[in-house]
């Protein structure tokens, strides 16, 4: 669809997706259906199933006649969403193969038809194991069964519990179907209005900074909690250790989407946080494992502020910046990282510069990149 909506704005665009999607549903995809083979299904029932690039074609159709449309007659469209500043940045690293996936949607509203007046956005990274095909599945179906929850803008924090479960039950029947074995965590917000909703599942974690210091949001699903070393042998598994903490001697996380082969013992059971926003906070980031394996989360702040400084305030590269750490603390694995700014990028580093001691010293040690050399040493 990239090519029809080229030039338009990235809120027109996701508007004109929308409207694409909505006429293609309405209409007969009896064409575009067709059987499974019983094999692999529950109870031998065959599954129908979208052949993608029939569905596809009949999408694209309607978009190109929606556009012609909207040319000459462009039809009301919610309000732009709030802008944000975001800097990504994703790497393979020292592995074999990229396994991480990460969204980025400020327009959640405007590519799902949601016109309640509340303003919403969707960032997320998903780290897969074992394959890219849940972290596939994931990056593309969480969101889109947020938006269709019917207690959305009731309780946003519960439609982001439950989608997780309902991807993960879905992308089992997919797993089962086509024999796969791969997994993914994950970690999502939900920036609504004046509220932010964090889920996660595993490792994947979520760090807000808020006046320049790391306010911790959640606690990662790692088999070595006693919570979850409990819920596992209760059901039948085991934690051991080798060389982490790894359930039944494989996962070292303990919820997961996917990994067929160890449910229930990794579950698909996401948990959800929720908090106001006052107006203080000054940027999240959300990461894999590869990142906070060799930076802890105090150091966040830092390495992010200290990039502002040393460059102007130019926040594009932030993310790489923390990248770039963990790289040199020694992390091996695929990294990914979303940093997204809730105030001016500028105003954040002005406020933070501002907030000396009385010696005139900084409160903040800015000195990301060799603090980060220092502690890997």
């Amino acid at each position: 669809m990239s090519d029809v909506c080229r030039g338009a704005s990235s809120p027109l665009a996701a508007s004109l997706t929308h409207a694409a999607v909505h006429e293609t549903l309405r209409g007969d995809l009896s064409s575009v259906v067709y059987r499974s083979d019983t094999e692999g299904t529950e109870d031998g029932e065959q599954e129908e199933l979208f052949s993608c690039d029939a569905l596809l074609g009949r999408c694209l159709g309607c978009l190109q006649e929606i556009s012609g449309q909207w040319q000459k007659q462009l039809p009301p469209l919610p309000p732009a969403p709030r802008p944000f500043h975001v800097s990504a940045h994703a790497i393979r690293n020292t592995r074999r193969k990229m396994e991480d996936r990460h969204v980025v949607l400020p327009e959640f509203n405007q590519l799902f038809g949601i016109a309640d007046g509340v303003g919403r956005a969707y960032f997320a990274v998903f780290d897969g194991h074992g394959g890219v095909d849940a972290a596939n599945y994931a990056a593309t179906h969480v969101h889109v069964n947020v938006a269709r929850h019917e207690g959305l803008e009731q309780d946003p924090g519960r439609a982001l519990r439950e989608s997780f479960q309902r991807t993960d039950a879905t992308f089992l029947r997919k797993a089962k179907r086509e024999r796969l074995r791969s997994g993914t965590t994950g970690v999502c917000a939900l920036l609504e209005g004046d509220r932010l909703h964090v889920a996660w599942l595993g490792d994947s974690q979520a760090v807000l900074v808020q006046r320049g210091n790391h306010v911790t949001l959640m606690d990662p699903h790692k088999p070595e909690r006693e919570d979850e070393r409990n819920r596992i042998e209760s059901l039948g598994g085991c934690v051991t250790y080798m060389g982490c903490w790894r359930v039944n001697g494989t996962l070292a996380v303990s919820r997961a989407i996917g990994d067929i082969d160890q449910k229930p013992y990794v579950s698909g059971e996401g948990d959800v946080t929720s908090r106001p926003l006052g107006g203080t906070e000054d940027f999240l980031v959300l990461a894999c494992d590869g990142l906070y394996d060799t930076v802890s989360l105090p150091e966040v702040p830092g390495l992010v502020l200290g990039h502002l400084r040393e460059n102007g305030g130019e926040w594009q590269g932030a993310a790489e910046a923390l990248v770039t750490a963990a790289k040199k603390g020694g992390s091996a694995d695929n990294i990914t990282v979303l940093v997204v700014f809730l105030r001016d990028p500028v105003s954040v580093l002005e406020d933070c510069l501002a907030q000396g001691s009385g010696k005139e010293e900084p409160l903040f040690d800015f000195g990301g990149r060799e603090a980060a050399s220092d502690h890997a040493a």
